[in-house]
Order: C-alpha cells, then structure tokens, then sequence
C-alpha cells in the first residue's frame, strides 16, 4: 500500500482509527489467550491434549495468513477481506465459549485460527502503507496495541477470578465487535492498493532472497520460545499457586516491558537493523525462559515478564521492518502474512505440541528450561549461519 497526498489531507484520521484498532484486537486477545489453556484445563483436558488444541491453530494460521493476505494483494479488497476476518473470528470464539466436546473444540479452533490469521498482517500492511517513507514510526502506531494488552489483561484478571473464566470471552467478544467497527470506519481509499510488476515474480523473488529466508528461520526459533511464554505461563503460573488476579497483573507487566520498545523503536532501528534487534530479542528470550525455570513463587515470575517487551516486541518490531525494506510493491500484505505465519503459525504450532508434552513429563520448570535454548540457536544461525546482512 502506498501513502499519498489525499492521506495525508485527511489528516490524523486513518492512523488514529488504526491505533484505536490495535487496542482493542490486542485488549481482546489479553482477555482470552492466556486463559485458554486454563479453561481447558477445567474442562478436564490433559497437557498433552491442551498442547494439540494450542497446538491446531498456528498449523492453520501458517497457511491461512499468507493465503488470506496474497489474496487481497491480488484482489485490492483489503477491508472487505479484513471485516470477513474479524467476523468470522467473532463467531468462533462464540462458539467456543460453549463447547466442550474435544472433538468439537478442534473444529472450533481451527474455524477461529483460520479467520483470524489475516487480521495483524492487514492491520500491519495497512498502518505500513499509511505511514509512507516513515515506516520507522510503525511502533508509535502498535503501541497502542500493548496498550490495549495491559489495561484489559489486569481488568479481566480480576473479573474472571470473581465471576469465572466465561467472563474472558465476553471481553474477547466486546472489543473484537468493536474492532470490526474501527475497521469498517476506514476510509476506502485507506486500503487501496496499487500493484507494480507482475505479482507471481515478485513473490517468487522474495522467496528466493537468502537473506529473507534466514531471518524467516531464525524468526521460528525465537518463535518456539515465545510459544511456550504464550501458552504455558498461565499454567505454570497456576502450578506455582497463582490466582487469575495475579495472572492478570502479570500481563500488565508484561505490557510495560513493551511501552518503551514500541516507542524507542524507531531508534532501536536506526542504531541496530532488523537483524541487530532481531538479535537483542532472542538474546532476552533466553534470559527470560530460563529465569522463569528457576522460579519457586509465582510472584518471582512478575518482575521476570518486564523482559517481555525485548522478547517479543522488538522481535516484531524487527520483523514488520524487514519486510517493509524487503518486500517488493504490491506484497506487503503477502510478506507480512508469511512473517506472521512462521513466527506465530508453524512456530506456535510446533512449541505448542512439543510444550504440552513437556509440560506433562518434565513439568513447567524444566519446559522454559528447554525452550530458552531455543533462542539461542536461533542466534547461531543468525549471526554464524549467513554471510548475507539482512538490514
């Protein structure tokens, strides 16, 4: 997408009304995410079937991301394919809300991954393209997002703790209504986009761009430990003897840790690359998976998500970066939706099997043990495993 001058005659609209987006998605992701492996658990499940209902819905995004988004590239219906999306998403967390078959719960899971794993990657491509040659400030623009994080993760800790875990999905359902809402207020020409080239060569040519290819691996290490802090910190956490009170307070921590690496990122760019703070992160993601294994209270565990913000958004960060120097005109939304896809479709898919398994054999400790190493070799092969620089 490509910012122009009637952009910016409409002024601060477009880019508010995307902040205003990020909120609430990521407010509604807080209220249920964290807490799914916890509801699951009351519903009776085993580790190992939690790590496969974890587990389910990366595989799909893997796929679903990238073809929902080479789609609207292809098709320049940004918006219509973004609300179908954020519908679609709305209807199955309903629907899961009040399953409780397993077999009926994967079906659920994988309707909801399916819808949404093009939501980021148009909101991302979106915010990119609005923001023209200043893609530097995309981290003012997904502050927010953390924003949105930490106010609904500390609110909905405390409700679900006094009036159950359903009150989780009501959250979810709310903000994802009125994030459909923020979407369909864009103005049209927002998401308009215009295509330079021939589409199947420029995809083909950024597949085979080694460079690409090596931040894509070492973005599905660092993924696998990131997976393992999404999926299994509720339950560790309740296995140390938390309250949902204290895992909401954990969120909200964890959101502080990501204020000030949104905000400093255009200069974290500028000073390292996408590959030098793609190497910061995974350098904390270490630290952090191996502080929490030698957690003995839950309460240890807060101090520790400060972390967080390095861990995750400045791998992010780093990410949306790389694609937005890398990918050719008119992929923006393809190359988001296959950088969304890998770190958080196969790498969630793969750390939540393996996590689950882990967590029932091994236990929590020694589950974070493991996956810090993940980070690590995800170092290697960034700084040791290519002669290319990528950025």
């Amino acid at each position: 997408m490509v910012a122009t001058a009637a952009h910016l005659r409409r002024g601060p609209q477009p880019l508010a009304l995307a902040r205003a987006f990020y909120a609430c998605y990521y407010g509604a992701s807080a209220c249920l995410m964290p807490f799914l492996a916890v509801h699951f658990s009351e519903l009776g499940f085993s580790g190992g079937q939690i790590g496969v209902l974890r587990g389910i819905a990366p595989v799909v995004t893997l796929l679903a991301a990238p073809l929902w988004s080479g789609l609207a590239d292809i098709t320049r219906r940004h918006r219509l394919l973004w609300l179908l999306a954020i519908a679609g998403t709305w209807a199955a967390a309903l629907a899961l809300a009040s399953a409780s078959s397993y077999v009926v719960l994967i079906a659920i899971v994988v309707a909801h991954a399916f819808s949404g794993a093009p939501v980021i990657p148009l909101a991302d491509s979106t915010v990119i393209g609005l923001l023209g040659a200043r893609t530097d400030l995309y981290g003012a623009q997904r502050l927010w997002g953390a924003v949105g994080w930490g106010l609904s993760g500390l609110v909905i800790g405390f409700v679900t703790e006094r009036f159950g875990l359903r009150w989780s999905f009501v959250g979810y359902l709310l903000l994802m209504a009125s994030g459909g809402l923020l979407v369909a207020a864009l103005p049209k020409p927002t998401l308009t986009l215009r295509v330079r080239g021939n589409y199947g060569e420029d995809v083909r040519r950024l597949l085979s761009n080694p460079g690409w290819l090596a931040f894509l691996a070492s973005s599905l290490l660092g993924g696998l430990y990131l997976t393992t802090e999404m999926n299994f910190l509720m339950l560790y956490m309740a296995s140390l003897g938390a309250g949902e009170s204290l895992m909401g307070i954990a969120l909200v921590i964890s959101t502080l840790g990501e204020l000030p690496i949104w905000a400093l990122a255009p200069y974290l760019l500028r000073r390292l690359g996408p590959r030098g703070l793609l190497a910061v992160a995974l350098l904390s993601g270490s630290i952090q998976g191996l502080a929490f294994s030698l957690a003995t209270t839950p309460w240890v565990i807060l101090p520790i998500q400060l972390l967080h913000g390095l861990a995750f958004s400045a791998a992010w960060a780093a990410g949306v970066a790389y694609v937005a120097r890398t990918a050719p005109k008119g992929t923006q939304a393809t190359a988001q939706g296959l950088f969304s896809g890998i770190m958080m479709g196969l790498a969630a898919a793969i750390g939540a099997l393996i996590g689950g398994q882990l967590f029932d054999r091994v236990g929590g400790a020694m589950t974070f043990r493991l996956a810090a190493l993940m980070p690590l070799a995800a170092l290697a092969l960034l700084w040791l495993g290519t002669r290319r620089r990528l950025g």
